[in-house]
């Protein structure tokens, strides 16, 4: 993680072989990890205190191929609500000096109320 602050985030994640395709591109699977991450982290940060966050939906549009040394995922919450948080998300490529946007998402999160995470604990 990158940065966050209310209602946003940045993920930056290096290139490495094993998250790549057949073609040496970031696979689309892991764009779209690291998007819903982003968005997701950007509506928890805006969540009451001793809730969790969910993502219920989301769309991702894959704009150019993921080709470069680093993915940069961005969140940010365009509509906060108690139940659900609307936000969307962008994913950027850099290959040496150039910058090429590659996805773009809009999610919808779910806060639940009361339940905060439980380290991976099933219950």
């Amino acid at each position: 993680m990158a940065d966050i602050r209310p209602g946003w985030c940045e993920i930056r994640l290096p290139y490495r072989e094993d998250l790549c395709q057949q073609h040496g591109f970031f696979h689309a699977g892991i764009t779209t990890t690291v998007v819903d991450s982003a968005g997701g982290y950007a509506g928890f940060s805006l969540m009451a205190p001793g809730s969790s966050v969910l993502s219920v939906e989301f769309k991702i549009n894959l704009l150019a191929p993921g080709d470069g040394e680093l993915l940069i995922a961005t969140g940010e919450v365009v509509k906060p609500g108690k139940n659900l948080v609307i936000a969307r998300g962008d994913v950027y490529v850099v290959k040496g000096m150039k910058t090429t946007h590659c996805a773009m998402m809009q999610q919808t999160l779910v806060t639940m109320h009361g339940k905060a995470d439980n380290g991976g604990e099933t219950k």
